[in-house]
């Protein structure tokens, strides 16, 4: 599964390459947080432009715990999405799902089309859902995870904080994964 490598085209025609994440990617991926907008960095669960973490990231990969894939263009890192699974436990069969696209690429297609691309590997991996929490400002994001299948099952009102300490709604999405129709004929 590590070799794998596909390539997507983009709502504007733009040919990208999905893979795996490799430990060669570490000055790649900080460079790609350093381009990732401000605002969206309000929303991930890391400093992603603290090079420590970069580090642990790619000097960690197990792809059966965190499947991390990557979307580049012109060998630029555009877009990453990780799955990450539980071997183990009462949510065994669960996947949760983030994304992160750079600035220049929303709105183009390329979240829906690497959630899309997770979604199969889910099915690989013998997930039955996939989960994503969404901060409920984030109707970029909202609309993408539609767009891949994904639905509303909960809302938990202020039960998230951004950095400066505003509260906010949590939006809890989940996709079944067996109930997807096959990636090629979704748009």
């Amino acid at each position: 599964m590590a070799q794998f490598q596909k390539e997507g085209i983009l709502k504007d025609g733009t040919k990208v390459i999905l893979r795996p994440m490799v430990k060669e990617d570490r000055d790649k991926l900080l460079d790609f947080f350093r381009r990732v907008d401000d605002k969206d960095l309000l929303f991930l669960r890391n400093d992603v432009r603290d090079p420590k973490v970069i580090d642990h990231w790619v000097n960690n990969i197990d792809l059966t715990k965190v499947f991390p894939l990557l979307a580049e263009v012109d060998g630029k890192i555009v877009g990453d999405v990780t799955l990450h699974m539980r071997k183990v436990g009462w949510k065994r069969h669960l996947g949760n799902v983030r994304v992160v696209v750079a600035k220049a690429y929303q709105n183009k297609g390329l979240g829906t089309l690497l959630v899309n691309e997770i979604i199969e590997l889910a099915e690989e991996f013998g997930l039955e859902k996939l989960v994503a929490e969404i901060h409920l400002t984030a109707t970029a994001a909202l609309t993408m995870f539609k767009h891949a299948g994904f639905s509303t099952k909960a809302v938990f009102e202020d039960l998230v904080k951004d950095p400066y300490g505003r509260s906010s709604d949590l939006v809890v999405m989940v996709c079944d994964v067996q109930a997807q129709e096959p990636r090629g004929k979704r748009q």
